[in-house]
């Protein structure tokens, strides 16, 4: 088994077989490190630990629907929702990339887990985002501004699927330092970028 910390920035490492694609994935807690302060500033490394994470925790999800079905990578989500994002702390701001009005904000953690994978009747839009396949993530920042305990991103997200179709979208990130001393999504913002007709 190879072990990949993927979500090492949000305290949940998940397990890959590196024998095949279609291998088997657990969650299990991460080795706990010295957390923090919670005064300490956040840094750029941290912002670019929780990109990477997030990304990775994408694909994992995907993944997980491939090999495992939908209540498998539904509790994945679930796991990730609860340790990237600070719904525990209080609304997220989160406005997916495909969302319509007047679902176009998901400021709880059900609104949130429903667009990751779907499946909610009182999201009836929702077609899962994190099971499309997805195979590669990777974040590409055009800055960050650190305030503090607070830190926003604003960049590109770049996503593969498993037959390399390329999606692309802007994202902003918004960060604070949880009670725990680790980062918390409280802005997610994403959409696709403008095309001219």
């Amino acid at each position: 088994m190879k072990r990949l910390n993927m979500l090492a920035p949000f305290a949940v490492a998940i397990t890959l077989a590196a024998a095949a694609p279609a291998a088997a994935q657990t969650v299990a807690s991460a080795p706990e490190a010295a957390a923090p302060a919670l005064y300490a500033p956040i840094t750029v490394g941290e912002v670019e630990d929780a990109q990477r994470g997030w990304c990775s925790a994408l694909v994992a999800i995907s993944m997980e629907a491939d090999t495992k079905g939908f209540t498998a990578a539904k509790a994945l989500a679930g796991q990730v929702l609860d340790a990237a994002y600070g719904y525990a702390m209080g609304p997220v701001l989160f406005k997916p990339t495909l969302t319509v009005a007047p679902q176009t904000f998901r400021t709880t953690r059900e609104g949130a887990l429903s667009y990751f994978v779907g499946g909610d009747k009182t999201y009836l839009n929702d077609g899962g985002f994190a099971l499309k396949h997805w195979r590669k993530c990777q974040s590409e920042n055009a800055g960050i501004v650190i305030t503090g305990n607070s830190a926003i991103s604003m960049g590109n997200v770049s996503i593969w699927d498993d037959r390399g179709n390329l999606t692309k979208v802007d994202k902003t990130w918004g960060y604070v330092r949880g009670h725990d001393g680790k980062l918390r999504i409280v802005l997610h913002h994403s959409s696709l970028p403008y095309s001219p007709k």
